[in-house]
């Protein structure tokens, strides 16, 4: 089998973004390639459809990662995503359909179907693909959970993976972090460590010379290339880490403020309203944030009963009841659009506690009731008529009173509700709508073309720095004979 893992010294060090280059590199060279995470954790994702026609669900990370390498997306390319729910329980989604929950005392011993379903996949999609390239998921290196891995060193051992490690210099301690990462590996698995990649460097390159050959000479592995920072580079975001880096994309435009949810999901909702040049998107988590606003967005969640309690504890409810009292524009995605309704009602405790049922915020004549199963669906239709298409994702059941059918959803006035995630990313749509809710002139922005710019910027950032030949002569050939195991290691 032809592969490569990516890992990383730290959650958010760079995987996603290498791994997306990587897959649109070796797509460049003609190689039939497919991006892989066993298991990923995030409350972002995407619907796709599987090979038998029906509808699943991935990480949103892969569905980029399949547009870079210009394949189609499917559920193998994340076999197992975690949804949190809460601080120790995540939602089980297993080859794109539900499966149950999984607690943080499971992790160790009540993930083995897990793990087999996960190299299952993998082993799919190398029998179909010419190369696949797997990213890992937070470190290598977090050896109390090593015994049940299966999405890092584990992966590499079930499939023979040259893997390559990537650090964030811009946090600092970069070198400490990869040659750390690596001694603290047993053995065996430090054997299956081809090399390195740094990430976000700014400078002289001349400067990081004499580290780069020291890391060579202390580990035996070439460090295969230094990626450097780009602040033009932006993927479709995953990680809630993200958002406390969070910057507007403009400012002195038509305020938008996005709530801030706890247990925040699908925010990638938003990333279409960045990119407008008449915009200023900022996220919100006090009442004091919406000061203001043109308009307030409600995102999605994974945890909508939770989160609209945060949200009243915040002051936020108030806020954006008066913010609609006059006239300004609300818009509820899923999530977010269920608290505007009149009553969220959970009889069999989908979200938590069996039986809850609460008042919403009674801005929208709507009523939701969550159900043991998820829909999961690739809608299309039409708004201020124009075309407009989504995707679903919920468990939400909703029943409306009065208002306007809107995307799935419901509008009152300036109100508007969609269960459809996805449709701002429509540009027909989202100008018609800017134009109804904030009397904005339609702009040039192509996101569909933004995003495909920006993977082929990522692409040609990789071909400058990376040394992509010798990535896939790993990928394709194999490790190199008997690499070095430091004796640092935590087990010979």
């Amino acid at each position: 089998m032809s592969g490569l893992l990516i890992a990383g010294t730290t959650s958010d060090a760079g995987k996603s973004v290498v791994t997306t280059g990587v897959c649109r590199a070796f797509a460049r060279r003609g190689v039939a390639v497919a991006p892989f995470k066993a298991q990923n954790m995030s409350n972002n994702s995407m619907v796709c459809a599987a090979p038998d026609g029906s509808t699943a669900e991935i990480g949103r990370a892969q569905w980029v990662q399949a547009l870079a390498a210009g394949v189609p997306p499917e559920p193998a390319m994340n076999p197992v995503l975690l949804k949190p729910g809460s601080d120790r329980r995540s939602h089980v989604v297993l080859m794109g359909q539900p499966a149950g929950e999984v607690s943080s005392a499971d992790w160790l011993h009540g993930r083995r179907h897990l793990a087999s379903a996960a190299h299952a996949a993998y082993d799919d999609l190398a029998s179909r693909y010419e190369v696949v390239v797997a990213e890992g998921a937070g470190s290598p290196a977090e050896i109390n959970l090593r015994e049940g891995d299966y999405v890092n060193m584990g992966l590499a051992q079930h499939a023979e993976l040259p893997t390559v490690v990537v650090g964030d210099i811009d946090r600092g301690g970069v070198f400490a972090a990869l040659y750390g990462t690596l001694a603290l590996l047993d053995g065996a698995d430090q054997r299956l460590v081809a090399g390195f990649v740094i990430n976000k460097f700014r400078g002289d390159l001349d400067l990081l010379a004499p580290g780069l050959a020291t890391l060579k000479a202390l580990t035996g592995r070439a460090v295969h290339g230094v990626l450097p920072w780009d602040p033009r580079l932006w993927l479709d975001s995953e990680d809630a880490l993200d958002l406390q880096t969070f910057r507007p994309a403009a400012t002195g435009g038509r305020k938008v403020a996005v709530i801030r949810l706890p247990r925040i999901s699908n925010f990638t909702d938003i990333d279409a309203l960045r990119l407008e040049p008449a915009l200023e998107v900022v996220y919100a988590a006090d009442a004091r944030d919406l000061a203001g606003a043109d308009l307030i967005v409600l995102p999605g969640t994974r945890a909508t009963i939770a989160d609209l309690a945060w949200v009243r504890s915040r002051g936020l409810d108030a806020a954006i009841g008066e913010h609609a009292a006059y006239g300004r524009p609300v818009l509820g995605i899923c999530g977010g659009f269920q608290m505007l309704g009149r009553t969220i009602a959970d009889p069999l405790g989908v979200e938590g506690r069996s039986g809850a049922e609460v008042a919403g915020l009674r801005l929208l004549d709507v009523r939701t009731d969550f159900a043991a199963d998820k829909t999961l669906r690739l809608p299309t239709g039409e708004a201020f008529g124009v075309p407009a298409r989504g995707y679903e994702i919920h468990h939400g059941r909703i029943t409306a009173g009065s208002g306007e059918p809107f995307l799935g959803g419901v509008r009152a006035g300036q109100v508007f509700g969609t269960m459809w995630h996805g449709s701002l990313e429509g540009d027909d749509l989202r100008r018609a709508f800017l134009a109804h809710s904030l009397q904005l002139a339609p702009s040039p922005v192509s996101f569909a073309k933004a995003r495909e710019h920006r993977l082929d910027l990522l692409g040609d950032l990789v071909e400058t720095h990376l040394d992509v030949d010798a990535l896939l002569r790993l990928a394709r050939d194999g490790l190199p004979a008997d690499p070095p195991v430091l004796l640092t290691g935590s087990r010979p």
